[in-house]
């Protein structure tokens, strides 16, 4: 995501790297690249103009001290205006002191609402809370079958009724208070914002459930369209906040860097791929890093942390030691990389990676291909990959549907990462060697 803009932003700040000091000439030259790069970008020309003039007066007349360079710090003083456009810092769900606390998702027919519902009441679940899935869209003939799949395959608890929407999203929330569940996510039909019957639909079922949080659901490749189509739904039933779904496709960020800034409401959370766990946490600094290619170590770790069976990595790290790892254990690793998301979004959060894999495709097919010829070896052939000759090899490749040559590339691969471990294991594992 944002490669658009990271790429363009990277290059201005490279040519001012190379100017002795920092002036109010190549200030001014500096700024006038990044108002185009914005816009270019599809963010709002209001955020960019109001924007632009920020960093300009922060920059004009700023000493540039020995230790850094004048394009150091002219990324300092965007980034810092950068996480005032996103938000300034992260915020949260409101919660109601009285349980059941009702989210309300409202935005257009195709902006991922009703996978928006699954993926939140699958992140709150992960923080403790017992989510109730309720369809309140009465109008597409789908949309109560796909939330409800979504909840069983979550195992979360679910609720409709052939009610109005108004009565749906009231019938959920004593249902909720019935069995104890504390958060309600309703679910609406996406609607236009020039349809006056269904906002008014809309405003009837806020009226029924009065919630504590309304979130506009966008498809972030929107862009900009997205505030305009925003803003109606501000006006007709003040929004608490966004989410920006479709992240992962997004590579300029128009809409992440125009929402708040142009109606006051936050980014609350964004959608990162289709997996129903790809869903994060919106923080404004974290995204301004991002935005400048500056990576996201923090959102990293806690991805890993999420995902990572510490138990289980103990347990490698003394096979490690004893220079028994196996395609067993390879596999193992592998379920838990996919498990923390896309890789592609890893890797841009590693600071600097993603300039220089910059024109590298990098997707998940790799890691799928790497999983295929694994499960298509016997448990034995795992254990002990030396027994992996010509006629297994063709074996595999046929089952796994790659190639002879990948397979080989593969036991290659494993046999250098094998060899890496022993010496490693001779040296002595460093304290805390990471899995």
């Amino acid at each position: 995501m944002f490669e658009q803009i990271t790429d363009k932003l990277d290059g201005i700040f490279k040519k001012v790297t190379g100017r002795g000091f920092l002036s109010e000439k190549n200030i001014k030259e500096a700024t006038r690249e990044i108002r185009m790069a914005l816009l270019e970008a599809d963010v709002n020309y209001k955020v960019v103009k109001g924007f632009v003039a920020d960093v300009e007066a922060d920059a004009i007349g700023r000493e540039v001290t020995k230790s850094i360079t004048p394009g150091q710090l002219l990324v300092k003083i965007v980034r810092d205006r950068m996480v005032d456009l996103l938000g300034g810092s992260r915020q949260g769900l409101s919660v109601s002191g009285t349980p059941p606390t009702v989210i309300l998702l409202a935005g257009l027919q195709g902006s991922g609402k009703t996978t928006l519902a699954g993926k939140l009441a699958l992140y709150l679940r992960n923080k403790g809370h017992s989510p109730l899935l309720a369809a309140a869209d009465i109008h597409r003939p789908a949309a109560k079958k796909q939330l409800q799949i979504l909840a069983e395959s979550l195992n979360i608890s679910f609720f409709a009724s052939d009610d109005s929407a108004a009565g749906i999203a009231s019938g959920s929330i004593r249902h909720a208070r019935e069995k104890m569940l504390d958060t309600v996510i309703i679910d609406t039909a996406g609607r236009l914002q020039i349809d006056d019957e269904l906002m008014n639909e809309l405003q009837e079922v806020k009226k029924a459930s009065a919630p504590n949080e309304i979130l506009f659901v966008a498809d972030a490749m929107t862009g900009q369209e997205a505030l305009n189509v925003a803003s109606e739904f501000h006006t007709r039933v003040t929004l608490t906040g966004g989410v920006l779904t479709k992240m992962d496709g997004d590579a300029r960020g128009g809409a992440a860097m125009s929402l708040k800034a142009a109606l006051g409401i936050p980014i609350k959370f964004i959608g990162t791929g289709e997996k129903l766990s790809d869903l994060e946490e919106f923080h404004p600094d974290r995204v301004a890093s991002r935005i400048l290619g500056m990576g996201d170590i923090v959102s990293l770790v806690e991805k890993a942390q999420e995902a990572v069976d510490f138990e289980a990595a103990r347990k490698l790290e003394k096979k490690l030691l004893k220079e028994s790892f196996t395609f067993e254990d390879f596999l193992s690793q592998l379920h838990q990389l996919k498990k923390m998301g896309p890789l592609k979004n890893l890797l841009d959060m590693i600071p600097g990676l993603n300039k220089q894999l910059k024109g590298v495709e990098v997707d998940d097919s790799g890691l799928g291909r790497i999983e295929a010829i694994i499960n298509s070896m016997t448990r034995k052939e795992r254990l002990m990959p030396s027994l992996i000759d010509g006629s297994r090899r063709k074996r595999i490749a046929d089952g796994s549907g790659t190639s002879v040559q990948e397979v080989n590339q593969l036991l290659k691969q494993f046999h250098g990462m094998q060899k890496m471990i022993k010496n490693v294991s001779r040296m002595g594992m460093p304290k805390g060697f990471p899995i």
